[in-house]
């Protein structure tokens, strides 16, 4: 390199440092504006505990009382042939000693094929019960989901977490006015009451 391109790149040394000092300055001067313009405001986070939404809601009540009128008479049937079922049986046992080898086969058949009987029923009602309970909660949980996502929203929330989490305070509880939402919703409702 000759003497004269080292005197030019000597020259320029200090022209850029001051043009990289200017421009830092600039730019420290402009960030508080736009670190202020370009902050989002605090993020709002909420909690639901949503056992407690099913416990509690009084449309889940409702669905529950309803599963339990519809299934009463099947269910009090089944009770009957139980205590059928256990009649047979201790006569089985207060006459097997005494009674005559027929009467003592049919009477075992009548207990067999009642306790299979039984058992079906109970399986059957098992299986309706279950898939009756989760209509019901299915048509419940849409309801309180869409609650809490409108309370979420009239009230600014960002984000809500549900149950379960390893810590919530109660300050981002809100759990209780979500019900109270349901509560109110459920009262409007045609044909709604209080459970």
């Amino acid at each position: 390199m000759t003497a004269a391109a080292q005197a030019r790149r000597a020259m320029r040394a200090p022209v850029l440092a001051a043009a990289a000092l200017l421009g830092v300055l600039v730019l420290e001067a402009l960030m508080p504006a736009a670190a202020t313009a370009q902050t989002p405001a605090a993020t709002r986070i909420g909690y639901v505990d949503m056992k407690r939404l099913l416990d509690n809601a009084p449309q889940v009540v409702a669905g529950r009382e309803r599963l339990s009128k519809e299934f009463a008479p099947r269910d009090a049937s089944l009770k009957a042939d139980e205590k059928r079922l256990d009649e047979l049986r201790e006569r089985q046992q207060k006459e097997g000693a005494t009674t005559a080898t027929g009467d003592t086969d049919t009477l075992k058949r009548e207990i067999d094929a009642l306790d299979r009987s039984i058992k079906r029923n109970r399986e059957s009602m098992r299986n309706d019960l279950k898939s009756r309970s989760d209509q019901e909660l299915d048509k419940s949980w849409r309801e309180i989901n869409d609650a809490v996502v409108a309370y979420a929203r009239e009230q600014g929330f960002d984000i809500i977490v549900p149950s379960p989490v390893v810590y919530a305070s109660a300050r981002v509880d809100i759990t209780d006015q979500v019900l109270d939402r349901l509560r109110r919703q459920y009262r409007e409702k045609p044909g709604g009451a209080t459970p």
